[in-house]
């Protein structure tokens, strides 16, 4: 089989996972898991439409990347892709109270520069009046953890979205409902199918250092867009090896967003980038391809090192789009990396990793770059 009979193939697999997933199937409490001595019905999260994951035939359920990816990427990249950022669940309630119980598949909960919140926390959301609201965060006790997230809220069906870790794994998740709560799968967003949109990156782009899931720019971004969001982010090793051009060439999104150089020198920048478009190309010839530069070191302007690698890297990636765009490829569009963080150094945890403020900072320069790429 070819590469783009590999790529058809993979496309009408997604297409019929998709529509098997009906928006706004209820949900049998019969599939529920009764705790003994409560009147608690604990549903796998499975039986949700899990977002976030770009392929189904995953070696874990929760895995990043699909099982084929084993041996052919390399082993750190493996290794994140069983980390759960990005993976996240829309479902409609009527509940008045709302549990959850996970396993993570490592007892490291937290690291020193990131709270055990955003590592191996859960962050659940309520949609109220049309917008996204912050609702609770599930604290990680230990590998298996279990929290009340929500109890005496007013009657009433609502729309919540929980965010699974972002540096963490993990093996199982539950949701626990009181008996005679309504559960059910979200609506699609917006009218008709909307593609994901899908950020390949570093350790930014997988969350570090957001206090909590739902913090890091990709998913601001999700709610904010009403797009789903695909994130791959890979600490450390984003980057753009031939390997994950093959594999991203398999995906079918709205639009690709390349956000790497803060895993490359100048020369993987000139050697890397273009090939991997041109992969991309070959599959996806019109999808909107959003070129990122690094985001400004916060102490680079005392710091000449880091100044100078963030305008070695920035030149060569500006040189790369540019000969992309002089040999007729479309589509391409391109984010200045100088106030992604803003200009004031209030942004990071250690110069390079954003805190919450950088976060959001980021998502305001992401979207005012995507919203003209998206359909209209």
């Amino acid at each position: 089989m070819n590469f783009r009979s590999r790529v058809c193939l993979a496309l009408i697999l997604t297409s019929a996972f998709a529509a098997a997933c009906r928006a706004g199937e209820a949900i049998d409490p019969a599939k529920a898991t009764p705790e003994e001595g409560t009147d608690t019905l604990w549903y796998d999260l499975r039986l949700l439409d899990v977002e976030g994951k770009g392929w189904t035939d995953t070696k874990a359920f929760y895995d990043r990347l699909p099982g084929k990816a084993e041996g052919l990427v390399r082993e750190p990249v493996w290794n994140l892709s069983r980390q759960s950022a990005g993976l996240c669940a829309r479902f409609v309630t009527d509940t008045t109270a709302l549990a959850a119980r996970w396993t993570l598949t490592s007892a490291s909960l937290a690291m020193p520069h990131m709270p055990a919140t955003g590592v191996s926390g859960l962050d659940l959301y309520v949609k109220d009046e049309g917008r996204w609201r912050w609702l609770a965060c599930g604290f990680p006790k230990e590998q298996t953890s279990r929290v009340a997230l929500a109890s005496a809220l007013p009657e009433g069906k609502r729309e919540f979205l929980l965010y699974l870790p972002l540096y963490n794994g993990v093996s199982s998740l539950e949701i626990g409902l009181p008996k005679g709560a309504k559960l059910a799968k979200a609506d699609r967003y917006g009218p008709g199918e909307r593609k994901p949109i899908v950020f390949y990156g570093t350790s930014i782009t997988q969350g570090g250092c957001a206090s909590r899931p739902g913090m890091v720019h990709t998913a601001i971004l999700q709610r904010r867009l009403g797009y789903p969001v695909i994130n791959l982010g890979f600490s450390g090793n984003g980057r753009m090896e031939p390997e994950m051009a093959t594999l991203f060439a398999e995906l079918d999104p709205a639009v690709y967003v390349l956000d790497c150089l803060p895993n490359m020198n100048a020369s993987e920048v000139t050697e890397r980038v273009e090939p991997f478009v041109k992969v991309v190309r070959e599959a996806h010839g019109d999808t909107p391809v959003l070129f990122v530069e690094d985001r400004s070191y916060t102490d680079s302007f005392l710091v000449a090192s880091k100044r100078q690698r963030n305008t070695e890297s920035r030149a060569a990636l500006k040189a790369a789009y540019e000969r992309l765009t002089k040999a007729g490829t479309k589509h391409l569009a391109y984010l200045e990396g100088d106030q992604l963080l803003g200009d004031d150094g209030e942004g990071t945890v250690d110069s390079s990793h954003p805190t919450d403020l950088g976060f959001v900072r980021q998502a305001d320069a992401f979207e005012k770059a995507l919203r003209p790429l998206l359909p209209k």
